[in-house]
Order: structure tokens, then sequence, then C-alpha cells
């Protein structure tokens, strides 16, 4: 495992209330940014320990120079490494590729629980990615050659993609300017190297949203039903 200086943002409770501590997973163009407004200090305030991590070449992590080269499993041994520096085993909430990166993760290890929120299946996201494709195929071209992000980051597409048509466009805006590029040697490693669910016995929650444009209310049923043991 090549271990390097990730970049962690913590927060901890006035009072201890809880026995196990909450690790955030971010998904792909995202970083500890998408934890960081809302999620972190609310689960403080309910008495976890809480960290969202930023994976290689994300955030202010090191490595943004050979981010094209990344693969699912650098993510995999990023979360390792957070995971290894906690006093006490967390439990994890993913999201999105996030999600997916939890999930190999469990393959060959254990936690208390794992959160899946708006995930990406045991078996990737192809299917999407061809809709995608086929909804804009030029843009699609262009991103390839320039880029992942460039699908994403402008306030029309950021807001299909990831946001409520309802948020506020300087909130949407601030969002936008935070995406980054994401490895497409990570996107495709999902497809050629699903989950072997079969290897993880951990709880798990899946959840989706009904208008979640990447990751509907579809991709946690197909999510959930391998995994038996709700």
């Amino acid at each position: 495992m090549n271990q390097l200086n990730l970049d962690v943002v913590s927060k901890y409770p006035e009072i201890n209330l809880r026995k196990y501590p909450i690790l955030f997973v971010h998904g792909a163009f995202h970083g500890s940014w998408a934890w960081e407004e809302f999620f972190l200090q609310y689960f403080a305030d309910l008495g976890y320990e809480v960290h969202a991590l930023n994976w290689r070449g994300h955030g202010n992590s090191p490595g943004k120079e050979n981010l094209k080269n990344n693969r699912i499993n650098d993510y995999v041994d990023d979360v390792s490494q957070v995971v290894n520096s906690l006093k006490t085993l967390p439990i994890m909430v993913g999201h999105s590729m996030g999600g997916f990166v939890v999930q190999k993760y469990l393959e060959n290890h254990q936690i208390p629980a794992g959160v899946l929120l708006a995930s990406a299946p045991p078996g990737g996201t192809r299917k999407n990615t061809f809709k995608t494709a086929i909804r804009n195929p030029g843009k699609m071209i262009q991103s390839l050659k320039t880029g992942l992000v460039n699908l994403y980051n402008t306030e029309d597409g950021a807001r299909k993609a990831f946001f409520s048509k309802d948020m506020p466009t300087d909130q949407t805006k601030r969002y936008v300017s935070l995406l980054q590029d994401e490895s497409l040697l990570a996107f495709m490693d999902m497809t050629r190297f699903p989950v072997k669910t079969e290897m993880i016995k951990n709880p798990m929650l899946v959840l989706g949203a009904e208008n979640d444009m990447i990751l509907d209310r579809f991709f946690p049923r197909r999510t959930c039903p391998f995994f038996d043991y709700a």
C-alpha cells in the first residue's frame, strides 16, 4: 500500500456519546467538502467523532499530478489508511463512487456498519455512463479529451447531475467551483472489477433519492438484492 499524507477533515463532539466514529467517503468529482457543511457538525452534535477524507489527488491530499492514473484500489487503500489511523473501527458512509469504494473495502474488512448513499451498485455504472453519452455525445467526447469534470462544471450541468433545481444560484455556483476532475480508469474499474458481494458480511443501509439524475431510485434496488441480511 502506497502511504500518503492524506487530508482528513475531522470534528469531535464536546461529549463523546457514541461507541463508533463515522468515516465519510466522498464520490467522484468531489472531496471532503461534500460532507463538511451539513453532515460533519450535525453528527458531531449528536455525539459522534466524525472524519471525512480526501482521496489522493482530491481536496488538499497530494497526488493531483497523477490523478488520471488513479484506480479504485488506490481509493480503497486511502480508506484503509484512514481507518488504520483511527482508534476504533468506524461506521462508514459512502456516496456515489465512494459507495463503490466502501463496498470494495468491505470485501476484505469488517466494520460495525456501512451506509451506501446514492451509491454506485456492485456492478458499476456502465448503463448510466452510456445514457449520459447518448444524451450529449459531443460533450462526452470532448470531456474524454479535456477532463471528465467538464461534463458537470457549469451551473446547468451540475444542477442536472448533482443538485436540486430549487438550490439557490449562489450556492450552486459555489459548489460548482469545488468540483474537480476524476480518473477515467477508476470509472472503468467499477465495471471491470465488480464487488464480490458474497464476501461482505457487514450490516448495510442502502439509500437513494427519487430525483437523483445520476444514481436514481433504481440503483438502490439493484444494490439491495446483493445484501440479503438487511
